[in-house]
């Protein structure tokens, strides 16, 4: 049964422009230059300029639609008026590019065009050395299917029974595993080193093999894969002394040959190829003799402004006499509409603009000591609800802020975010951050004696005597945030 009814509701919800700016934010310096361009493009309202540019030339250009006598104004803006059309700009149906394409060139002008890097995949580079061992036509496609089948890292994950089913099933290859074994050796002959290998004992066998002058070192080394891998791995030297009888010196010349050899060779290529990011800083501090001075990255902060023409085109139209029509109406609305969106997002940029120097101003504040010299043991425990409180804004907005923008010191550029951390409390009663007590694990780490490296507790009773009263697994989790590895695998022979 269906029922009217009136109810009263209590909502809160963002208007467009509110999201427009959250959105802008969020985005880093070479995002928003993106962002910009795109609005260019599509928005003809919106130009990129000053708004005094325009109020300079606005007396040096005279009115187009005032250029006749007195008595005939209103028959020159009349005429005008009919000689521009807006449906080009209304119409949706646009012309495509490529009937508006024209080629001028002759195939004899001189084309300076700078070409794009382009390279070969790392499975095209295998099937190129392939295609030069001189295989039949069934052994190419096999061995061309096992490198398909290596991940990233260069190895073959998968058992040889599976490789054999699934060339019957998918490729209508009946073969044997024997076959595929063989065609898994052709594979691994291939470039780099240790292609094509089930383990990492086999990956680095394999390069050792490779290697043109076999010295004792390199006996030594594979002997020590063969027997006691998974010892060499757990870094049990003593054990390995004790199985092989291998003297000290021994044991150091061979670990030195194994830390030379390549864990993931697939990665070699990746590597290579793999594209440089730069960092583009969002702000600039300069220490003036122990003054600190914050900039915003000119790149952050466009001119912008709405186009003179919309604005006069719009002004005309709705003094027009011909408002009835539905062009008419229409033509208004279209530049109205384009008019407003371009003052929105202008508005958009400079509340996004005062809004990072205000945040950034207050981690300053917040962190000056810090600042003067880069000292991460003078870092003031802070979090987003301190910075929030203290320029009036919301959590949520200044952790937009923090998150994806960065800082370029006089000690290096860095991530805002690193700047907040949790508070710990010391034997007197002092909040210290969480990146001082990791900042001298690290240090005590470094120091340590790499034969005998310090464990857990070790380091835990350290900070204990600095007055940091941090339990074991604690010290465990800052060890872990640091990317240290635990003290059995720290372990070096000297």
């Amino acid at each position: 049964m269906l029922k009217q009814s009136l109810q009263q509701k209590l909502q809160q919800k963002l208007s467009p422009q509110q999201i427009q700016l959250m959105k802008l934010l969020q985005v880093p310096t070479v995002a928003l230059e993106q962002r910009i361009k795109e609005e260019l493009e599509i928005n003809p309202a919106l130009e990129e300029g000053n708004e005094r540019d325009d109020q300079s030339d606005e007396k040096e250009i005279e009115d187009p639609f005032n250029s006749g006598s007195d008595g005939d104004e209103e028959a020159h803006a009349d005429q005008n008026r009919e000689d521009f059309d807006l449906s080009s700009y209304i119409d949706d149906d646009e012309t495509p590019a490529y009937k508006m394409a024209a080629n001028n060139y002759s195939p004899d002008d001189e084309k300076r065009e700078i070409p794009f890097a382009g390279g070969s995949t790392f499975q095209e580079q295998l099937n190129e050395q392939l295609s030069l061992r001189g295989l039949s036509e069934k052994d190419f496609e096999i061995a061309d299917y096992l490198i398909g089948n290596l991940d990233e890292d260069g190895y073959m994950r998968r058992d040889i029974e599976s490789v054999v089913d699934d060339l019957a099933f998918s490729q209508n290859i009946f073969t044997s595993e024997v076959e595929v074994e063989r065609l898994l050796k052709e594979v691994q002959e291939l470039d780099p080193p240790g292609i094509g290998a089930r383990t990492l004992q086999e990956c680095l066998l394999i390069q050792l093999k490779r290697k043109e002058h076999q010295t004792v070192e390199l006996k030594t080394a594979a002997y020590i894969l063969k027997e006691c891998m998974e010892d060499f791995s757990r870094k049990h030297y003593d054990r390995i002394l004790k199985k092989l009888e291998l003297t000290e010196d021994q044991l150091k010349d061979a670990i030195k040959e194994i830390l030379k050899l390549n864990p993931k060779p697939g990665n070699s290529q990746n590597d290579s190829t793999k594209n440089t990011q730069h960092i583009t800083p969002d702000f600039i501090l300069t220490n003036n003799e122990g003054s600190l001075e914050l900039y915003l990255n000119s790149r952050n902060a466009p001119e912008l402004k709405v186009s003179r023409t919309y604005q006069e085109m719009l002004d005309h139209y709705s003094k027009s006499k011909k408002t009835n029509g539905k062009e008419q109406k229409d033509a208004i609305l279209f530049v109205k509409q384009k008019i407003d969106s371009a003052r929105w997002f202008i508005d958009a940029i400079k509340q996004r603009q005062q809004t990072l120097m205000l945040t950034m101003q207050a981690i300053l504040e917040y962190q000056y000591e810090y600042f003067q010299d880069g000292d991460e043991t003078k870092l003031r425990p802070m979090i987003l609800k301190d910075i929030a409180e203290q320029i009036g804004l919301d959590i949520s907005t200044v952790s937009r802020v923090a998150n994806s923008k960065y800082i370029q010191t006089p000690f290096g550029t860095l991530l805002l975010k690193s700047f907040f951390s949790e508070s710990l409390s010391t034997d007197s009663g002092e909040e210290v951050s969480t990146r001082e007590v990791k900042k001298i694990l690290e240090e005590a780490v470094n120091n340590e004696d790499k034969s005998k490296p310090v464990t857990d507790d070790q380091l835990a009773q350290v900070l204990r005597d600095k007055g940091y009263n941090i339990a074991r697994r604690t010290v465990a989790k800052y060890r872990e945030q640091l990317n240290i590895p635990v003290a059995r695998l720290r372990k070096e022979l000297l």
